[in-house]
């Protein structure tokens, strides 16, 4: 991760979640599956496909005996296909008595998320936050404490806003939620660090899902604290306003250094894959230039001079085609999510945007020669014509991919 800002961006705490680092130079995609954990088939047929897509870390939901029961063999079929993503357990009211019943839950994880709202309430909160930090320490397992604001502690916020009432001159409600769900994550992080939780098993997030208040929060939280910090907006929303919610946000924090994993947290069309949240956060990492994880596609969005859909139907096949190469391209030809491809319209930018690309093709806008030159790092290689440019484009790029990368 690299600091814009090392004046008041505070060093973090590098922790280890399975063979992840949280905090080190590479920011981490996380995910969370949607499945009932109980339904063993399911949960592990959706953490294979996150997995696949590129997520590195999956969080699952273990409300219930029969989901933490589960957990064990979840794990196990996952390694028995080669899938061996850290799987995080996410503990809500009753993690405590789950983790202690159902031991090799606790010990197959690779982290524990408890939210520090709810995690106990009243006089049993202490008792019940002290149980999960045991196990996490018995089994040497990190644990993420992570704040929210639709279950923020409310004993705190009472008590703060009653301070604050008292002040000369109070702070707006909304900035003295912003503090009380900061201090209810670095003070429950204190505690368990008082209860022999080492630091470098530590993770923080303070969730909200306003994209000014996240972007206020998380500067406090660089500027205050040493553990490693996980973004994402919560309840960001569905399609184009849940990616640019989530964009907006995540995008100035990480360009200031601030953000070691991150999730976007779509709500996903019916019957829509769950993958799409991991798309979207490697394509936010890979535009901000921060990492790669697939070939980049240019792609005019058409005028006038394109009025055949023939170019955005190619753009949409390569694509595809390559989400769908890229779990084989990953292990066979390392340096591929590097590479960039151009899938152009008509002659007026087309032959200088697939010169620029590593490999590209200019398609005839209307009144064009029928013809489609295809470029190979900057050169001209090929000519396709006829009803099988698509087909012939897509094989020239899986050449070009076996014959350029992985040596």
């Amino acid at each position: 991760m690299t600091d814009y800002n090392t004046n008041s961006i505070l060093k973090r705490q590098p922790v280890m979640v399975g063979e992840c680092i949280v905090g080190g130079d590479e920011i981490i995609v996380q995910s969370m599956t949607n499945t009932d954990t109980a339904d063993v088939q399911k949960t592990v047929e959706q953490i294979y496909q996150l997995h696949q897509a590129g997520s590195q870390l999956v969080r699952i939901t273990v409300d219930k005996e029969s989901a933490a029961a589960a957990v064990p063999e979840i794990i196990d079929r996952l390694g028995a296909a080669g899938c061996n993503v850290p799987v995080i357990g996410d503990f809500h009211y009753n993690g405590h008595m789950l983790l202690t019943k159902y031991p090799k839950c606790a010990e197959k994880l690779a982290k524990y998320r408890i939210n520090p709202g709810n995690v106990g309430f009243g006089k049993k909160k202490d008792a019940q936050f002290a149980q999960i930090i045991e196990i996490a320490i018995k089994y040497d397992k990190p644990v993420r404490i992570g704040a929210n604001w639709g279950s923020l502690d409310q004993r705190l916020l009472a008590k703060m806003m009653d301070e604050n009432n008292l002040l000369t001159e109070p702070k707006t409600s909304d900035k003295v939620m912003e503090e009380a769900l900061i201090l209810s994550a670095l003070n429950s992080a204190k505690q368990a660090e008082e209860l022999g939780l080492g630091a470098d098993k530590i993770i923080i997030s303070c969730k909200v899902s306003t994209v000014q208040a996240l972007i206020s929060i998380y500067k406090s939280l660089a500027q205050r604290c040493h553990y490693p910090l996980h973004l994402g907006l919560t309840e960001a929303g569905m399609g184009s306003k849940g990616i640019v919610a989530s964009t907006a946000a995540l995008s100035i924090l990480l360009q200031m250094g601030i953000g070691d994993t991150i999730r976007i947290s779509l709500t996903p069309e019916p019957h829509q894959s769950r993958t799409e949240e991991v798309i979207v956060a490697q394509e936010l990492l890979q535009t901000m230039g921060l990492k790669s994880f697939a070939p980049m596609i240019t792609a005019c969005p058409g005028c006038g001079r394109t009025t055949s859909t023939f170019f955005q139907e190619l753009a949409q096949k390569t694509t595809r085609f390559i989400r769908e190469k890229m779990p084989e391209w990953r292990l066979k030809y390392p340096g591929v999510e590097d590479m960039n491809v151009a899938v152009m319209g008509c002659i007026v930018n087309g032959p200088g945007e697939s010169k620029y690309a590593d490999i590209g093709i200019s398609l005839p806008g209307t009144g064009e020669a029928p013809t489609s030159p295809v470029f190979i790092q900057g050169k001209k290689s090929h000519t396709l014509r006829g009803e099988n440019i698509a087909e012939e484009f897509l094989e020239i790029m899986n050449d070009f991919v076996e014959t350029n990368y992985g040596k």
